[in-house]
């Protein structure tokens, strides 16, 4: 038996649980898992036979603790799929005033810059709290990520759209 804890925000919790239970019970039923969820701390116990299975579910459920909806996080069934978070208080340290600056240069205005780098790295992104997530195939998440990690570290927003437009070009000739 295997077994994988996490704790989520409880504002999350409700989205994880679904309606009548029935996220929960998907995610249960496509990894072939127990979930037993604390809503009280946000704790969260996944247990099953595949340690795989665990990981997969594990995944999903994290994906909805970092602000992805529940049809997005079941993609993370498929093996080409990630989810990669990035933590900005690396980038911020623990300032909240850079973090919070931060969290404005990944959104962008009303959105632009999060919506740009999901359709130029066809991914989807979550600013969420202290996190980046992005969801995708690892070549695409790789993209995203790099494009994130540039605007973190102060390149500016028009520099990092052009690199990730030349590097799409790219993928696409391999593809």
């Amino acid at each position: 038996m295997y077994r994988e804890d996490i704790k989520i925000p409880l504002e999350r919790v409700a989205v994880l649980v679904g309606k009548k239970g029935s996220v929960k019970k998907k995610i249960e039923k496509d990894t072939k898992t127990r979930i037993k969820v604390d809503s009280k701390e946000g704790d969260i116990a996944i247990t099953g036979d595949d340690s795989l299975n665990v990981y997969d579910s594990k995944q999903m459920v994290r994906a909805i603790a970092r602000g992805f909806n529940p049809e997005l996080a079941y993609e993370l069934e498929n093996e080409n799929i990630i989810l990669e978070v990035i933590d900005m208080q690396g980038y911020s340290g623990k300032s909240k005033a850079k973090l919070e600056r931060l969290r404005g240069r990944c959104i962008g205005q009303n959105g632009k810059a999060r919506r740009l780098i999901e359709e130029l790295s066809d991914t989807s992104v979550s600013v969420y709290g202290k996190t980046v997530s992005i969801i995708g195939f690892t070549e695409n998440v790789s993209l995203a990520r790099r494009a994130f990690e540039s605007i973190l570290s102060g390149s500016k927003h028009g520099n990092v759209y052009k690199t990730l437009e030349k590097k799409r070009k790219n993928l696409r000739i391999r593809l």
